[in-house]
């Protein structure tokens, strides 16, 4: 296979691999959609009830499903950093991961290409990107292409709560009436807003919202005289219940103003849930798998929903990862993108009218797990068998874990191949068969991939 058709069956390489000219004209018209990309944190596929979840409440988000497309192969990294590093970027953390609460300075994001595109921008929730101190300094809000922006955890030193008396910095000012409030509210309302002011121009909205991540604390719905300093995971439900009623708000929101038929709403979640949490999916119990690599920590719903575009009750089981967001947004803004400008994700534009588009074959994921555990620490590496915490080096070899996927077959670099369906749990890996047989023959097609990953990675 040459290289030009390897990378775009991978879903990777340049923006003129697949944002063909002209498509998004000829698909939509000349008006420019809306775009609502609402993501949830430590959210996993159990946690919506459309998806087979038997634990939460998610009305608002079944009725996006039940007059939309709901996706059951999108898949996440692991944990929050490499995640929004990818989504914002679409590119693979091979490229340009570097620490755990960092986006490296310069890299372009989806609100720098949506806003030359014409749109509004403004981003609301958890930043979790402004970097690691001198080693990793990181990008502020201000730099990362958005407009405006109402944002916890700007600054490392003053985290605060992102929840209730919530420390907010907004447009580069720290909110100073804050107090008895609750922080989602609080994100939430600032977006709405900012639909109102920008109804008449297109605008591109990114929520990483702050629920439903630990602490586990009461919301506003929940009972009577519990305590909001009470920290308990059986206030899990009431966070996914009110995660709910927000989507709810918004997509009113979006109807009163009369811009529904004209706005693409994206729901998704950032990674598994959290371990602390089981929850009852599809008949089964289902442990939260964040940070780890088997399906629990890395699928995610992806729901679609554009009244009057979107065909009603679509269920699509294409492969998705989150390197694929930015060119679905950039091919339905007719953005101009620079033609070095890599992008290692696909557009599923088609897909979201109900086409067949461009599915890929697989998705090749890179996570960089070692940094990930820096943050363990609180920005040192724990040495386990002196039981103390010691400095990482800014030189020292990053620890990562590479695999390549598809709806049933996993191959990870270390050579470990797992039937997900039937072992989701990863706990046997298949030995080597029959050469003909259908798990050696995705063996040896991924063996391929990940070969030609890392030599392209090295470019």
């Amino acid at each position: 296979m040459k290289r030009r058709e390897f990378l775009k069956s991978a879903g990777m390489g340049t923006v003129a691999l697949t944002l063909p000219g002209g498509f998004a004209q000829a698909a939509f018209g000349k008006k420019k959609p809306n775009i609502v990309l609402i993501m949830p944190d430590d959210f996993g596929y159990e946690c919506v009830t459309a998806n087979g979840g038997q634990s939460y409440s998610t009305p608002r988000i079944d009725d996006l499903a039940k007059h939309g497309i709901r996706f059951t192969n999108c898949h996440s990294q692991p944990v929050c950093t490499p995640t929004r590093v990818k989504i914002m970027t679409g590119k693979s953390n091979a490229r340009n991961y570097v620490a755990f609460e960092t986006l490296n300075r310069g890299e372009k994001t989806f609100g720098h290409i949506m806003g030359a595109a014409g749109y509004a921008t403004a981003v609301a929730g958890k930043w979790q990107l402004s970097g690691r101190g001198k080693d990793f300094p990181g990008t502020r809000p201000e730099a990362s292409g958005f407009d405006e922006y109402c944002l916890w955890q700007v600054d490392r030193e003053s985290k605060g709560s992102r929840y209730w008396n919530p420390n907010i910095t907004q447009n580069g000012e720290v909110l100073k009436d804050t107090e008895g409030k609750y922080g989602p509210d609080i994100y939430s309302q600032f977006l709405m807003d900012f639909m109102t002011r920008n109804k008449k121009k297109p605008f591109f909205i990114y929520y990483p919202m702050t629920l439903t991540h630990g602490p586990h604390v009461p919301t506003p719905d929940s009972k009577e005289g519990d305590s909001k300093s009470k920290r308990n995971t059986k206030y899990f439900p009431d966070m996914v219940a009110y995660t709910d009623k927000i989507v709810g708000k918004m997509v009113d929101h979006l109807e009163n103003l009369g811009l529904a038929d004209n706005t693409l709403i994206l729901f998704t979640g950032d990674n598994g849930t959290d371990k602390k949490v089981t929850s009852k999916f599809n008949g089964k119990e289902l442990r939260g798998g964040k940070g780890r690599t088997i399906d629990a920590g890395t699928h995610v719903p992806l729901i679609a929903y554009w009244k009057g575009t979107t065909p009603a009750r679509k269920v699509n089981h294409d492969l998705i990862d989150f390197s694929d967001i930015l060119p679905t947004a950039a091919e339905l803004g007719r953005a101009k993108i620079p033609k070095d400008f890599i992008i290692d994700g696909v557009s599923f534009v088609p897909q979201i009218k109900g086409k067949r588009g461009n599915p890929k074959e697989y998705i090749f994921c890179h996570f960089e797990k070692g940094k990930y555990a820096i943050d363990d620490g609180g920005g040192k590496k724990k040495d386990k068998k002196k039981n103390k915490k010691v400095k990482k080096k800014k030189s020292e070899k990053p620890e990562y874990t590479r695999w390549v996927r598809d709806e049933r077959w996993k191959l990870y670099e270390n050579g470990n191949l797992y039937d997900v369906i039937a072992d989701p749990d990863e706990k046997s890996p298949l030995a080597a068969g029959d050469s003909k047989s259908e798990a050696e023959i995705r063996r040896k097609r991924f063996n391929s991939v990940l070969a030609e990953m890392a030599n392209e990675m090295k470019k």
